[in-house]
């Protein structure tokens, strides 16, 4: 096919399909709809096709379909009014969205009017057939009987404590509102991003989606970006053969194809190096992975991805941190985490649980952790969290170790690491008491110096002493990089495990 939205894929292997699909395309491009056609027809499905939005109102209420792919921007009937009327009209028809211009809003109204996933144009022959596959193995799926999502069990901690139940468990509006888009996403194929600051519960949420969708029979993976070197993060991902490098002594898979058939979640994404980037992206595209060492293709997986950062994601981009076709391909829904400290009423909650759950792993079987006192919850709402869910957990269960179990749990009995405000005070802006007794203008270049040297420091240990590393983190060039270093006397030989 020559159609500019559906490019080739010259020997691209292709999933197994099964039993053919009922299929309408509907699209009013002639060269792709007939293009589309074409290929399912090829690989045994039955397709109806038209370029015209009335007609499919017609067909999808008069037939039922397995599988839709409709056009977005149609007029002057809209893709989205053929998805309403799909859906309306057979509740298990799986819905896909086209489209050259996908945005945050349209993917998200998509998604709640019953749209199963996106399929962003330009696309590939591999890569349509690599997603239908997919709705085949959905549609399958979709008609076995499966446990429904409940609302009151996302406030509610699981019988036996697992990591989920604290993670989801509050009722602070902005919390909810992330947790309700996490339920609808659920079910879908759609790639999910989830942002927030470290401790907020980005993994739980990823588990969550994982356990309610249509692949909870196959495994999440899950992938720490910023935990691996560069070229094991490859090898690990991608797999490699004998011989790829000294010591791959046997061929391996790598994690794409250990979660074919159910999700990888990509944790700390934006840590990934972008050639590393590159070749995930074709990944998305195709589904198609080459091992290290491979000079062929070596398999077609089927992967929902579900990635996080607790970095501004938009930012990454603008830095040249993160790719921004890869960052569209991964954020069809965005999800955000609210820190600890915008959802204080949710404290409560949280505090009771890990004390429960703390007390009757650490002391005698059956006993009964003691309450709190109500101004010791009310120390706890007021502190700043900067670890979050996560730090919230540590102390309380530090609590549970010390506490006297036969009086409440005082103020005094919790243990304060940092008595600086996170906002509004000295501590957020890093202002010194003695600030006032300069000028300003030697204040501020007090102030620039000590944040320069500050952040150089932290810098350099976060990438481990790797300058390159260092300065892609910091989106400067290294030259830069130097030169900040050798104005507040940073030496380089002094870093640990220094190399470029």
């Amino acid at each position: 096919m020559t159609d500019p939205f559906l490019t080739e894929a010259p020997n691209a292997a292709v999933p197994d399909k099964g039993t053919g699909l009922r299929i309408l395309v509907v699209d009013d491009d002639r060269t792709l709809r007939e293009g589309c056609a074409s290929v399912l027809q090829m690989d045994g499905h039955q397709v109806s096709s038209t370029g015209r939005g009335d007609e499919a109102l017609d067909l999808v209420r008069r037939r039922k379909f397995d599988l839709v792919l409709v056009d977005l921007y149609m007029t002057p009937i809209s893709g989205m009014e053929v998805l309403k009327a799909a859906v309306e009209a057979h509740k298990s028809v799986i819905v896909v969205i086209m489209t050259g211009n996908p945005t945050v809003a349209s993917s998200i109204e998509a998604l709640r009017a019953g749209a199963w996933d996106y399929l962003p144009k330009p696309f590939s022959a591999s890569h349509l057939q690599v997603l239908v596959g997919r709705a085949a193995h959905a549609s399958v799926a979709s008609r076995e009987p499966r446990e429904a999502i409940k609302p009151s069990s996302l406030l509610t901690p699981s019988s036996n404590g697992g990591a989920e139940s604290f993670s989801l468990l509050g009722v602070s509006p902005a919390f909810r509102k992330a947790v309700d888009l996490a339920q609808k996403v659920a079910g879908t194929d759609a790639s999910v991003m989830i942002s927030g600051e470290s401790g907020t519960g980005k993994e739980m949420i990823a588990q969550f989606i994982h356990k309610h969708s249509r692949r909870t029979q196959r495994k999440l993976v899950p992938v720490n970006c910023a935990a691996l070197p560069d070229n094991l993060l490859e090898s690990e991902m991608f797999g490699y053969r004998k011989g790829a490098f000294t010591g791959a002594d046997r061929d391996k898979p790598g994690l794409l194809e250990v979660a074919n058939g159910g999700t990888l979640f990509l944790d700390e994404l934006t840590e990934m190096q972008l050639p590393l980037q590159a070749k995930l992206l074709r990944v998305l595209q195709d589904g198609v992975v080459r091992r290290l060492g491979s000079e062929t293709q070596d398999a077609v997986v089927d992967v929902r991805f579900i990635s996080a950062t607790n970095r501004d994601p938009q930012e990454a981009v603008q830095q040249g941190i993160l790719r921004e076709d890869l960052f569209y391909r991964l954020r069809v829904v965005p999800i955000k985490l609210p820190p600890l400290r915008k959802r204080v009423e949710d404290i409560p909650l949280l505090a009771d649980f890990f004390l429960k759950r703390s007390w009757e792993r650490h002391r005698a079987s059956g006993a009964l952790a003691p309450g709190f006192e109500p101004e010791t919850m009310a120390f706890l709402q007021s502190r700043p969290w900067r670890g979050n869910v996560r730090e919230l957990q540590n102390v309380i269960e530090h609590v549970a170790v010390i506490a006297d179990a036969t009086r409440p749990i005082t103020p005094d009995d919790i243990p304060v690491y940092d008595d600086g405000p996170l906002e509004g005070g000295a501590a957020e802006s890093g202002l010194p008491a003695s600030i006032m007794n300069d000028s300003f203008h030697v204040a501020k270049d007090n102030l620039i110096a000590h944040f320069e040297k500050e952040y150089l420091s932290r810098l350099t240990t976060r990438a481990g002493g790797n300058m390159s590393k260092a300065a892609r983190l910091a989106g400067i060039d290294r030259t830069t990089l130097y030169r900040l270093m050798e104005k507040h006397g940073f030496r380089r030989d002094a870093l640990s495990g220094a190399n470029d």
